[in-house]
């Protein structure tokens, strides 16, 4: 990944130091209960785990001897093993070493977008908290609908969110799996009791039935919820740039004092991070399907995962966590314009009431086809013509036979609430 979009931590999971530390881990330990069960000389797996280190250059310059990364890693470490390096990768084959590694290492990754994510529960409750009663317009298909509130939009979001936390735990376990069962998977070159044991040690599950590798199913899920979680980010960057038009800027992202919005306009405040986030979000989505097609090897295995994993696995789980950084920031900053809400509000003059004087004539006796047709003639003069609605109904003597204008008044003046938002809070935003 390309250092704008890094974040030193998640980074570092991917290193090939890392990579080589966690492979040594999983070889010590295979070498450990060996012993244990006598398959090699103890004083072999004692000397094994004193003296096993690498040197990354050097295991690059040998791996350009081998073309095989595995094996310029076990020459390299053997090398410092000494008379004992024999024992070193016994009966184990290469892909027990990478995919147990591989799993750790998404493990790793992880957990830190979890935590990612639960800043992110944390910041849209407070936010969502703070704005419950913060009346706007609610839109659907991009036109004013009914009144809603600030808090009540954040709180759908949050509930996302929660689904995307339970989602991620869910795939973490998933792809935490130990896979230590020699070539093809059959145990006819490692003990059975070797597997159970690396992964106690590592605080892994051991794969079911293995082929040669561990089934790439697990792998999809993870980075299929990835995709889920990016599509929640994007969500909720295009709500803020929408917010954010000039036409209705109820919403805007921080604009620090030094920043500048345009090259040429001195005036301009843009969006940029949610927009960002958009871009990313795609780039991010566009794992899934790499992902599913990796499921698909031939016979007991092929390489065929390898390359997209290399490339994939890093650059998705750092732009997932980075993307999650860059969102909580945007929660916890943006500006929120309650005047300009209640004016968007009262953009088209009382006509978001319009389903409660409908309601309300269907109360009188009126047929709710006659009613919808009386409300929508109204409803399109007043739009028209750029009309209060109030005025407008108030010199229809067919609405008048039913309602008087204090009736009508009551309907569409002064009744911008949500009865119901102190019970949404109560019972759906926990």
């Amino acid at each position: 990944m390309i250092p704008r979009y890094n974040r030193p931590q998640i980074e570092k999971i991917w290193t090939l130091e890392n990579k080589f530390k966690i492979w040594t881990d999983i070889e010590i330990l295979i070498a450990e209960k060996l012993a244990d069960v006598g398959v090699i000389p103890k004083i072999a797996s004692k000397e094994i785990r004193k003296k096993a280190k690498f040197n990354v250059n050097e295991i690059n310059k040998l791996e350009k001897q081998t073309k095989h990364d595995v094996n310029a890693y076990i020459d390299n470490v053997s090398k410092y093993i000494g008379k004992y390096s024999k024992y070193f990768h016994h009966g184990v084959t290469s892909s027990d070493i990478i995919d147990t590694g591989f799993s750790i290492q998404l493990k790793q990754t992880g957990e830190i977008i979890l935590k990612e994510l639960k800043l992110v529960l944390k910041n849209l409750k407070s936010q969502s908290l703070k704005h419950k009663n913060t009346l706007m317009i609610g839109r659907s298909h991009g036109i004013h609908a009914e009144p809603i509130t600030f808090g009540l939009k954040l709180g759908s979001f949050y509930n996302e969110f929660k689904r995307n936390l339970q989602r991620l735990e869910l795939a973490i376990e998933e792809i935490s799996i130990c896979s230590i069962s020699g070539p093809v998977g059959t145990y006819d070159s490692i003990d059975t009791r070797v597997e159970k044991y690396v992964a106690k040690k590592l605080k892994l599950k051991c794969e079911n039935v293995s082929t040669q590798v561990i089934p790439r199913d697990r792998h999809a899920f993870f980075f299929s919820v990835l995709g889920i979680i990016a599509s929640s980010i994007e969500r909720f960057a295009v709500e803020i740039r929408h917010l954010q038009r000039t036409e209705i800027l109820e919403v805007e992202e921080r604009f620090d004092p030094k920043q500048k919005g345009s090259s040429a306009m001195p005036h301009k405040r843009n969006p940029v991070l949610s927009e960002n986030l958009t871009g990313l979000s795609r780039y991010i989505r566009s794992a899934v399907i790499p992902s599913m097609e990796n499921i698909v090897l031939w016979h007991e295995r092929d390489i065929s995962h390898s390359s997209v994993e290399r490339i994939l696995a890093p650059n998705i789980t750092i732009a997932v966590d980075f993307s999650l950084n860059r969102l909580n920031e945007i929660i916890k900053t943006m500006r929120v314009y309650k005047q300009n809400m209640k004016n968007n509000l009262n953009l088209l003059g009382g006509l978001h009431n319009s389903q409660k004087l409908l309601l309300t004539l269907t109360k009188k006796g009126l047929s709710r086809q006659l009613a919808y047709s009386l409300v929508q003639k109204n409803a399109m003069e007043a739009w028209d013509n750029k009309k209060s609605f109030f005025k407008v109904l108030k010199n229809d003597k067919r609405i008048l036979k039913y309602l008087s204008i204090n009736d009508l008044r009551e309907i569409l003046e002064n009744n911008d609430k949500n009865n119901k938002i102190d019970w949404i809070f109560k019972n759906k935003i926990k």
